[in-house]
This record gives C-alpha cells, structure tokens and sequence, in this order.
C-alpha cells in the first residue's frame, strides 16, 4: 500500500485528516515545516499521538525551499493543505511570505507530485476566493477576493487547474468555508471567543457583529477531503465545503456564552478591511460528486471545542534525532513516539472569511 502525503499534517485541519487516514487502513507521510505563525506547542500537541502510529511518517520541510527529491517516493495521492493561512496578516510587506507559501509551495509540490505520476491531488482552498455576495456561493461565481490571502488562494487554485489541463495531473481543489473544531488556530473567532469567555475577558468584534460565516465543523470538513482522493470526478473540479447555513458572529458568541454560563462582555472595533459581510456556500456540488453530507451543527461542534479547550494539555516531549526518508531538512523517523514541533507557516489553508 502507498502513502498518502498530507502537507502540514501538524496543522489543525491536516492533523484531524491524518488520523482519518490511519484509522481508515492507510499509511501517511506527513510534511510541515518550524514556522512561528502560532504557537508550535499546539502543533506538538497536535501530532503526539500520530506520531507514535507505525503507519505515520512526519517529515520537517519548507516545501517552498527544500529539495523535494523523495518526498513522494511511494505515495499514491497528495493532500496539499500547507499554506500560510489569515486575512488580516496579508496586507502590506507581509504578502511575500504568502506568496511564498501559497503559491510558490504549491507550485514546486505540483512538479513533484507531476513527476512522481501520483493518482490524485486535493488542493484545499478557501472561500476567501470569493467576493461579497448576498445569495449562496456557487463554484460558478465568478472570483473577486477582497484580501491579498485570498489572491494567493486563488492563484493557487489557478496553478492547480493549469497542471490537470496542460500536465495531466488528477486534481480536486475545495473552497473550504470557516472551519472550527478541535485544534483550531488561535487566531480564529471560535477560539478567541472562546478563550476571551473563560478568562472572562472582553470579545474583541470588529464591526457590528451583524457579519455572518458559515462555519463547518473540521469533522465534516475531512470527510469531504477524504472522499475527493478517491472520488470519479473530472480532474480540474473545484467544490464548496460547507455547511450551508450562516450564523452571525453576535449569534456565535451568544451560543458559546450559553454552552459555558458566562455572560458575554463584547469589545467594538472599526471593520477591518478584507472582511466580507457574508459567507454562504451551496455545496449541493460536492454532496452529489462526493457522496458528502455535513452531519454536524453549530452547536454540538462548538461545544466538542469547547471541550478541547478545557482538557489538560500534554506536556512536550523533545524530539529524537535520525532521519527516516532522503528530504534535506530536519525529519523525524517512521513510528517515532515523539511529540514533534512543527510550525504553522505549512500547517494549513486557513478558514476563509475568518472572523478574530
């Protein structure tokens, strides 16, 4: 059996994807890489269990720097959900580290999953492609990001159709729609509400908290990813991930006050630009050509991150050295029983349309 290579394996969405991977039969090769971006004790944390499955490798990579050369020996299909996610952070000289990350990762990976003849490649994109837009989000619209985020986004969704046209590569590319859960990043509304809640702190809200997402829960979110590495669909297909149901971020903090008994305290900001009023995605594409159906609402899924917010967290444990696969980079060997610190600046795709 062949690997799965899931980038920024370390990440919130790609660590739930992983263990997907392993408890449905397969072996995976993950790849991330020691940015700062947020703190990498979550990311440790993150991967500590996954790094003690004999099915798991975790490789420590840039993989807009390093030689790739290995990297895909043996692997099947590719995940790609590496990237540097956020709206707010991409404006101003930033943009050369998205560029970087989002676009020239991408590329670079798309060569090598080109010349290693993988079977598939899933691509996870962003509803940040889109523009505002007061009726459901269709795959047809027409993109207009509203933050250099989701340029980058786009232009990786741009690279990805060129190499399933013009190189033969089997792809899938979905626009996944704020996605909470377990594990989620720091910087993200759940977690920030969540955090500002029981530490009894003001909610930071930008805007008049009128402003709606439609937030999918990471569980539904790697079902529909797992699906498309195996899924009969055209190379080139691009699909919403969501829920399809909107909840205004005022509505968000009012479910989570309730679920913890804390009466909120909201702190008002100016908008803040890049952030569009609403998010609304129509999946109907994605549950006919995946089979996909989100199961989850709002309020059992905040309450399951509720519930990883409260539980006592794992303690460190320093990595070993020796290297398990030919990738010029730090590694970490096949089944090691560590807790490996990874970053973030490969650790995922963003939300989209986040709110903090």
């Amino acid at each position: 059996m062949g690997f799965i290579l899931v980038t920024g394996m370390a990440g919130f969405i790609g660590s739930h994807l992983a263990e997907f991977l392993v408890h449905s039969g397969h072996h995976v090769r993950g790849v991330d890489a020691f940015t700062d971006t947020y703190a990498p004790r979550q990311k440790r944390e993150n991967v500590a269990g996954l790094s003690r499955r004999p099915e798991v490798e975790l490789h420590t990579a840039d993989l807009a720097r390093d030689d790739l050369d290995g990297l895909l020996d043996g692997v099947d299909a590719v995940v790609h959900l590496a990237g540097e996610p956020g709206v707010p952070a991409s404006w101003g000289t930033s943009f050369t580290t998205y560029v970087e990350r989002n676009i020239v990762a991408t590329q670079r990976l798309l060569e090598a999953a080109t010349a290693a003849d993988v079977r598939r490649l899933v691509y996870a994109s962003s509803s940040s492609v889109y523009g505002p837009e007061d009726r459901p989000l269709v795959e047809t619209a027409v993109p207009r990001p509203l933050s250099p985020y989701g340029a980058s986004k786009l232009a990786g969704e741009m690279l990805v159709g060129a190499y399933a046209q013009e190189r033969g590569l089997s792809t899938v590319a979905l626009r996944y729609f704020s996605v909470y859960g377990p594990r989620q990043r720091p910087d993200m509304a759940a977690h920030r509400f969540i955090a500002a809640l029981l530490d009894r702190r003001p909610i930071p809200v930008f805007g008049d908290g009128r402003q709606a997402r439609d937030f999918t829960y990471v569980e539904d979110v790697v079902a529909a990813t797992a699906a498309a590495l195996t899924a009969p669909v055209p190379s080139g297909t691009v699909l919403n991930v969501a829920r399809g149901e909107p909840v205004e971020v005022r509505e968000l903090i009012d479910i989570l006050a309730d679920e913890l008994g804390v009466e909120p305290s909201v702190e008002r900001h100016p908008h803040r630009v890049g952030d569009t009023p609403r998010t609304d995605g129509c999946a109907d594409a994605a549950r006919e050509l995946l089979r996909w159906e989100p199961r989850t609402d709002l309020r059992s899924g905040l309450r399951r991150q509720i519930e990883w917010h409260l539980r006592p967290r794992l303690t460190a444990v320093p990595a070993p050295a020796g290297p398990a696969l030919a990738v010029p980079a730090e590694e970490i060997a096949v089944g090691a029983a560590v807790d490996v610190p990874v970053g973030a600046g490969l650790g995922g795709p963003g939300p989209g349309h986040e709110l903090p």
